[in-house]
């Protein structure tokens, strides 16, 4: 699984990729932290925001300034993970397929309800090119949602060990992560900006020579750069671009992304207390499994926002269809 900000971005495993490598340039730690900031929430005391000592005005960044900015951003973000998970939406999804001139030769879209299921997201595909999904399919997705809600009302108490420790692992992967992401660049603030009508920092990041990386994806740092907005008044991510540098090759014979692919993801604030997806949009040059290229683009649109009631029951199909 992928979290971009707590945004789950799921779609062919080539596309998948891809965007988590390029996700990984400024917010893979705050994903790793907030990953189980649920299980957290009786004993973690929601931080004070207070403004980091950034210059007032354009210029370059410090390693500690970059590093005390991106740590108040975890923290925020792992504070804004507990309420974006009582939120539903609804997650349209639209890729076009290009020819070898950047044309677009067919295009597709998907569009998933967003829903709330033991303190997780899960998606429900409900159209496909903008219609409703045949009966079947409905009743294939209903069984899947099905099977989700019986494993983990039926956990057991050493499953649900094994997933606290693989989410603390992650959590401490992502502290070590926020390291690298502070030594792989070259930080610059650019200037304040206006990102959904609230003051943001901009601040660019640029591969630093010599960087030397200590873990896994981190080798990947230096083949993009990118654009960051940190909204002034919340300290949460509010846009953020990625672009290829040169080509990002993975796995033996996996795949391969060509210099360009670049990836913009933006989010707004929601009923004034959380940080929600409001568009993801990329385009990829790329090569998957020694097969032909891939060339693509499309966005993510997000919309219909509805906060869960936390209090709510969570039942079966069957049980609902009793209920009746």
């Amino acid at each position: 699984m992928c979290v971009v900000s707590n945004m789950r971005i799921r779609r062919t495993d080539l596309v998948h990729l891809i965007l988590c490598i390029t996700s990984l340039i400024v917010i893979q730690a705050a994903a790793a932290q907030s990953s189980n900031a649920d299980s957290e929430a009786a004993s973690v005391v929601a931080p004070k925001t207070t403004t980091p000592s950034l210059p007032s005005v354009p210029g370059s960044l410090s390693t500690e300034q970059i590093q005390e900015l991106i740590q108040k951003v975890v923290e925020n973000d792992i504070q804004n993970d507990k309420k974006q998970r009582n939120y539903t939406y609804i997650e349209r999804d639209l890729e076009n397929h290009l020819d070898g001139k950047g044309r677009t030769k067919s295009t597709e879209s998907r569009t998933y309800e967003i829903l709330n299921i033991y303190a997780e997201q899960v998606r429900k595909l409900i159209e496909k090119d903008d219609k409703p999904i045949s009966a079947k399919e409905a009743a294939k997705e209903e069984e899947n949602i099905q099977k989700i809600i019986n494993k983990r009302r039926n956990e057991s108490d050493k499953d649900r060990q094994k997933r606290a420790e693989r989410e603390a692992k992650e959590r401490e992967e992502g502290k070590q992560f926020e390291h690298e992401i502070a030594n792989a660049y070259n930080f610059t603030l650019l200037r304040t900006e206006l990102v959904s009508g609230r003051e943001a920092w901009m601040i660019s990041a640029e591969p630093r020579p010599g960087f030397v990386p200590h873990m896994k994806y981190a080798n990947y740092l230096p083949k993009f750069h990118g654009r960051i907005w940190i909204d002034k008044a919340d300290l949460q991510m509010s846009k953020m671009e990625v672009e290829a540098l040169d080509t990002v090759s993975w796995g033996l014979f996996l795949a391969r992304m060509h210099k360009g692919s670049h990836l913009m993801i933006e989010q707004t604030r929601i009923n004034d207390e959380v940080w929600l997806p409001r568009q993801v949009a990329f385009k990829i040059d790329a090569r998957f499994a020694l097969l032909k290229n891939f060339n693509m683009d499309g966005e993510q649109t997000f919309r219909d926002y509805k906060k869960f009631r936390t209090d709510s029951k969570i039942v079966g199909v069957s049980e609902a269809q009793a209920e009746k």
